[in-house]
């Protein structure tokens, strides 16, 4: 009998243990997952490193990027600090993110310790082709570095007309950066409530909010199913 064949049936008697994935939830609203501890959110610097123990042993298990998950905790906890009637959840920043960009890491991009993601992350010229939409230059190119056609910025994909409304500074750095995650994370935080009319623990908010960031119902379900499996400590 050959050694491989051997291998085969010598495993095929073992009674070795399982590794069953446990089911991925469906529910809209997404499952919060592990609650972020509070954190002083007006403490200098960045503040999104005081969630490191809370974001190290889910980043772990669920393989998102431990600096991108900080982001998304911190966004979260000042949302729920300042907003609270919302309910906006890390999980769902995090679905977010995964499709927008792979958490920052779209196309080989590093994350700093800061934050900060390079090479920038641009979207396609929004010029009417590839079934886009056509929006013509809103920033001079001062932004997203195209002067004729906008084009979608960063971890969250920002295009430089919702950045100016929405983009904020929260790694302390004083600048709003939309391809810093720490930034767009609180920046697509505030965008997600405002666009769910401040409510997003109903399943027709959470669906508007997220429909308003790409209209698209294959987006709402991708996000979902993400953000569900992160609930649960699972990687996607």
């Amino acid at each position: 009998m050959a050694l491989g064949a051997t291998l085969l049936f010598v495993s095929a008697c073992l009674d070795l243990p399982r590794v069953t994935r446990p089911d991925i939830p469906d529910g809209i609203p997404p499952g919060a997952g592990a609650p972020t501890p509070y954190i002083d959110i007006n403490a200098p610097g960045r503040t999104a490193e005081l969630l490191r123990g809370w974001a190290t042993p889910i980043s772990d298990s669920t393989g998102i990027p431990l600096i991108a998950l900080e982001s998304y905790g911190n966004a979260a906890e000042i949302q729920r600090q300042q907003h609270p009637e919302c309910g906006l959840a890390w999980t769902t920043l995090a679905g977010v993110a995964a499709v927008e960009s792979k958490h920052g890491t779209h196309h080989g991009t590093d994350i700093a310790p800061n934050g900060d993601t390079s090479p920038p992350i641009r979207g396609v010229a929004l010029d009417g082709t590839r079934g886009n939409m056509t929006i013509h230059d809103t920033d001079g190119g001062k932004i997203d570095g195209d002067p004729t056609h906008d084009r979608a910025m960063g971890p969250f994909q920002f295009i430089p007309e919702t950045w100016n409304r929405f983009g904020v500074d929260a790694n302390g750095d004083g600048r709003a950066n939309p391809d810093n995650l720490d930034d767009a994370a609180l920046s697509a935080a505030r965008y997600l409530c405002v666009s769910a009319g401040g409510d997003m623990t109903t399943p027709e908010g959470w669906e508007k909010a997220v429909k308003v960031y790409n209209n698209s119902t294959k987006y709402v379900l991708d996000v979902r199913d993400r953000a569900n499996a992160y609930s649960i400590n699972v990687r996607y």
